[in-house]
């Protein structure tokens, strides 16, 4: 049960409505999907009423909204970077049963919060988490063209003409992938570690990108987004973000079509 943050509005201004769920998880105070349990079993109330449909038109600012009796307002904001071990799924329950990033921030006393894009199970690194959803939409909002950097050990040892042709892209499934910058930062005899900048984001980018030149991908770690690195930070260790490394993620413009 969320504890009450700061007060909630005293009355909703007229403008757009939405389910009650979603309102719920943009307050930072609960996943969607967490939030549509709860409505379900008859947690939630609106003015005193129970309800049970988590699609009830609500409006962002609705006041009177309770959670087993508790006035539910906005949570305190909340920014957190943690250093993923590669093996754990970024998602709040997995269906197979497999560990999962907040099994591994659960002794951590932190409250409700979403991960801010994504890294696949066998992916570590840099992996932000936060309840302010407007602030994670700016980053992960593809428009913004946001660096993130990526350390990648593979397979071989790309010259310099294969090291050109993966910074041409190429198409896959329909999907133009491509690179900002791939640098060689040290070779071994029968692999290497490149450095890999996104400026943007699909799914398996890199392993894709890499496994149509035939280059498979030993470890993959994220090691910034933006100016803000993973830097010393152990793994599966976490730290709360610094007000200027806040400052400095916070888009210039709201991300389109992503407010309640």
């Amino acid at each position: 049960m969320p504890a009450p943050r700061r007060p909630s509005h005293a009355s909703a201004p007229a403008g757009p409505r939405h389910g009650l769920a979603r309102v719920l998880s943009k307050r930072g105070v609960c996943s969607r999907s967490q939030a549509e349990q709860w409505v379900r079993a008859g947690r939630v109330a609106v003015d005193g009423r129970v309800v049970r449909d988590p699609e009830h038109p609500t409006g962002p600012l609705q006041g009177g909204i309770t959670v087993d009796g508790q006035p539910v307002g906005e949570a305190a904001p909340v920014y957190v970077m943690f250093n993923k071990p590669r093996g754990l799924v970024v998602s709040a329950a997995d269906e197979r049963g497999r560990a999962t990033v907040y099994d591994a921030l659960a002794a951590a006393g932190l409250p409700w919060l979403g991960p801010v894009g994504r890294l696949d199970k066998a992916s570590e690194g840099l992996l932000l988490l936060s309840n302010d959803t407007l602030w994670a939409a700016g980053i992960t909002d593809p428009s913004m063209h946001r660096d993130k950097t990526y350390h990648v050990q593979v397979n071989g040892v790309p010259g310099t003409a294969l090291l050109a042709r993966l910074g041409e892209g190429v198409i896959d499934q329909g999907e133009r992938l491509a690179a900002r910058r791939i640098t060689l930062l040290r070779a071994g005899e029968k692999n290497a570690w490149l450095e890999i900048v996104l400026d943007e984001g699909r799914n398996r980018h890199i392993r894709r990108l890499l496994a149509a030149h035939d280059i498979g991908v030993l470890r993959l770690v994220r090691v910034a987004i933006g100016g803000l690195t993973l830097g010393d930070l152990p793994k599966g260790r976490w730290r709360h973000l610094v007000a200027d490394e806040v400052e400095a993620l916070r888009a210039t413009h709201p991300a389109p079509g992503r407010r309640i």
